[in-house]
């Protein structure tokens, strides 16, 4: 399956119609099965995308939110993806969504991964959209190159693991590969040129322990569309 490419001169207008296509996919979604399934990624790249997000006109209280990963801190830490979801996507139109967060009261994220399935059964699936981001050294969601979970994410059928990187901070929660390909549409969302530029390295190599996000680029079950912005 080809992956398509879709690029913009600036991320005001990637956001624009990035927004709209979202909309369009989870409105699909509720007509077609009453409901719908959206997976976003953390960090500080959908804020501007959020911002756009929140004010579309659909049902939003027929589509289910839940983050691709988080870092399993408290709610009140600024690394929490889930409050940067709570604070930059559902308000306005989307606060009608409803949201399924990963952060237990676990204090260890390997203990609380039974919790965390069951938690994360309850979202429709295959899931209507993911978003996926991407990092300097490749990896997406919390899979990590450098991660002992490395090959556990990449090749279990469980919906949810547990991952500790060694080049970046907190115990991680993290949908599987396997789970995030048990969708209807992905998305790689960048932004900048020097994601583009690790774009290009990770797309020479079809190494997905390298580069994790090579699992996502280089398979044929799920329509994968890059959403690329070179400039912010």
């Amino acid at each position: 399956m080809t992956v398509q490419l879709n690029k913009f001169d600036n991320a005001t207008e990637l956001n624009a119609a990035f927004a709209e296509e979202i909309a369009q996919k989870l409105t699909q979604g509720i007509e077609q099965n009453g409901a719908a399934s959206l997976l976003v990624s953390g960090g500080n790249t959908p804020k501007a995308l959020f911002s756009v997000l929140k004010y579309k006109d659909l049902d939003w209280s027929k589509v289910t939110i839940a983050l691709v990963d988080d870092r399993w801190v408290t709610l009140d830490d600024p690394a929490s993806n889930e409050t940067m979801v709570r604070q930059n996507l559902l308000q306005e139109n989307a606060a009608a969504a409803h949201f399924i967060g990963m952060k237990t009261s676990h204090e260890n994220a390997f203990d609380a991964v039974s919790t965390v399935t069951t938690n994360m059964q309850n979202i429709q699936m295959p899931f209507d959209v993911v978003i996926l981001g991407m990092g300097e050294d490749g990896h997406t969601a919390s899979i990590f190159p450098c991660c002992a979970q490395l090959d556990e994410g990449l090749t279990t059928k469980d919906l949810i693991l547990a991952t500790e990187p060694t080049t970046a901070p907190h115990q991680r929660m993290t949908f599987s590969k396997a789970a995030l390909l048990n969708s209807k549409q992905l998305y790689l969302h960048l932004v900048g040129e020097n994601k583009e530029a690790v774009l290009n390295q990770v797309r020479e190599s079809n190494d997905e322990r390298k580069a994790p996000i090579n699992a996502f680029l280089n398979q044929d079950k799920v329509p994968m569309t890059i959403m690329l912005a070179t400039s912010k």
